[in-house]
């Protein structure tokens, strides 16, 4: 079990208010009949070569779960639409600072703003603080339990040279091909289909306390909207939930992940999903 906060260094929620999920598509099919949906399904598990799946975001002091949330659908999506011969982390950095402008920056923003982003003018890579990796690796300051907002990074347009990275920023774009909604209703269809997917909920004060389980709503004041990846389901002493990564850093819950009561909208938590088509190299 994971650390909870303690009074007043409750992370700050970046999902700026009155946020819609995209309307679901019309045009999107699936070839698996509800009966054949599993009683259980993790992404880690049915994607075990694509290590982005696996990872958890840490937002430090930029109000970044939209962000980190959407590009870690990417990067998941580009790992398993290859088949495994992509692995590439897109950066949560880059996006933050080069349309941050737009939506709030580390003041809030939305999931949809990063995969039309990704869409009309690329997201290059840029892996966790600690690690170095990529054109534009993530720099910004602040544990998981920061509680501040920072300002918005500036938006550099150049490739970070000094840990050996060798391609120039509109070298190293990625795009994606189109963005659409999911009903709760398609939703374990796509995630089985295409991986993991965008979600958004309703966060109150006691989500701050949970450290492992089913999470449901029990007490407390409406904090805000909050950004994260959905990976997931299964049942737990026959209650349904949903699985989520989140971007607390590992000390969060169940090392990183949580788990969210499923087929009664807790939270608000199923009013629809978020999802992106990359388009390969």
């Amino acid at each position: 079990a994971g650390e909870n906060f303690e009074e007043g260094s409750e992370p700050a929620l970046g999902l700026l208010s009155g946020y819609k999920p995209l309307p679901p598509s019309s045009d999107i099919t699936y070839g698996i009949a509800d009966e054949d949906i599993p009683e259980s399904f993790d992404s880690r598990v049915q994607w075990p070569d694509c290590d982005t799946i696996k990872e958890i975001g840490n937002k430090g002091c930029c109000r970044s779960d939209w962000a980190i949330s959407a590009t870690g659908v990417i990067s998941d999506r580009i790992c398993i639409a290859s088949m495994g011969t992509q692995q590439v982390e897109v950066s949560a950095q880059d996006v933050i600072a080069c349309i941050g402008f737009r939506v709030g920056g580390c003041g809030g923003g939305q999931p949809s703003s990063v995969f039309n982003y990704y869409i009309e003018t690329g997201v290059v890579t840029g892996g966790q603080v600690d690690r170095h990796k990529g054109c534009q690796p993530w720099s910004i300051f602040g544990g998981a339990m920061c509680n501040l907002t920072i300002n918005t990074p500036r938006c550099q347009r150049e490739c970070k040279t000094a840990y050996g990275y060798n391609l120039t920023y509109t070298q190293d774009k990625h795009f994606g091909s189109k963005t659409y909604g999911v009903s709760v209703g398609n939703v374990q269809k796509e995630i089985m289909t295409n991986g993991p997917v965008s979600a958004t909920f309703a966060l109150y004060e006691d989500f701050y306390l949970y450290k492992s389980g089913v999470y449901q709503h029990v007490t407390g004041k409406y904090v805000g909207g909050h950004a994260v990846k959905l990976i997931g389901w299964g049942v737990d002493n026959g209650v349904d939930y949903w699985l989520v990564a989140n971007s607390w850093y590992t000390d969060f819950g169940e090392q990183g992940f949580f788990r969210i009561k499923r087929g009664n909208d807790e939270c608000g938590f199923e009013r629809g999903f978020d999802a992106v088509t990359p388009k390969l190299e």
